[in-house]
C-alpha cells in the first residue's frame, strides 16, 4: 500500500481526492492538511510515502513547506525502527495551474518528485502517486520545456552545489544521468543501458548524494544549469 497525505486548502476538493484514493486498492490516505504548515508537522507524525500537495501559484507557504516535508530527517541513535542515520522524507507530488511555469520550477528545485496540472485525469493521478512513490519523476512535457527554457534564460546558471561538477561522477553515473535528464525510468534505463535495475537505483542514489539534491527532478535540474546536458534549440 502507498500511503498518501492529501494537502488541499478547499475541503471539498480534501474529499473528493480522498474518495478517489481510496478507492484505488493500493493506495491509502493517512491524513489530510488544509496549509503547509499543518502539511509539514502530519508528514513527520504520519510518515506517508507521498504528499499530494495542492498549491496555487506564488504560495510561499507551499514552496517552504515542500523544502521542509522533503528534507531527510536525521533520526536519533537509539530510534527503534532506526536503519541508519536518516530517514528518508516523503515524496511530494504537486497539482497546480498550468499556468505559472516559473511557480512549477520553484515548487521542483525545492524538492518535489513531481508536478501536474490541475485538471489532470483520475488515471493520470493516480498513476503520478505510484511513479513518485516508486522514486522515478513525473512531469508533463509542456512543463519540461518551461523549466529547460528558464534554464536557458537565466544570465548565470547555478548549479545546486557549486563545488560539484561532471568530473566527480564515473563514466557509468554520468549515464545514468544523461538518461535521467532524458526523462527515462529507472525500468527504461536499465533496459537501454544492459543493467539492473537495481543497480539504476544505486546510481541515482549516488548521483542525488554527490550533487546534494533531494530528487531526481533536481538532478535534471542541475544537469541543465551545470552543462552537462544542453537544452536543444
Amino acid at each position: 500500500m502507498v500511503s498518501v497525505l492529501i494537502v488541499n486548502n478547499q475541503s471539498l476538493q480534501r474529499l473528493g481526492l480522498r474518495m478517489l484514493l481510496t478507492a484505488e486498492p493500493d493506495l491509502t490516505v493517512v491524513g489530510e492538511a488544509a496549509r503547509g504548515a499543518e502539511a509539514v508537522r502530519l508528514s513527520v507524525s504520519l510518515r506517508p510515502e507521498v504528499v499530494l500537495m495542492a498549491i496555487p501559484p506564488h504560495d510561499a507557504e507551499g514552496i517552504e513547506a515542500i523544502r521542509r516535508i522533503t528534507r531527510p530527517v536525521r533520526l536519533l541513535p537509539d530510534a527503534p525502527d532506526s536503519a541508519g542515520p536518516d530517514r528518508l522524507p516523503p515524496r511530494v507530488l504537486v497539482l497546480a495551474s498550468t499556468r505559472g511555469e516559473g511557480h512549477a520550477h520553484a515548487a521542483l528545485r525545492a524538492g518535489a518528485g513531481g508536478f501536474l496540472p490541475h485538471n489532470a485525469s483520475p488515471d493520470q493521478l493516480t498513476a503520478a502517486i505510484r511513479i513518485v512513490a516508486a522514486g522515478d519523476a513525473v512531469i508533463t512535457p509542456g512543463l519540461t520545456r518551461a523549466l529547460v527554457d528558464a534554464v536557458r534564460q537565466q544570465r548565470n546558471p547555478h548549479p545546486l552545489d557549486q563545488h560539484t561538477g561532471a568530473d566527480t561522477f564515473t563514466g557509468r553515473e554520468r549515464d545514468v544521468l544523461l538518461a535521467v535528464a532524458s526523462g527515462w525510468s529507472n525500468a527504461e534505463i536499465a533496459a537501454r543501458l544492459s543493467i539492473a535495475p537495481a543497480t539504476v537505483k544505486s546510481h541515482v542514489s549516488h548521483i542525488l548524494a554527490k550533487i546534494r539534491a533531494r530528487s531526481r527532478v533536481q538532478a535534471v535540474t542541475y544537469a541543465y544549469e551545470s552543462g552537462l546536458v544542453q537544452p536543444a534549440a
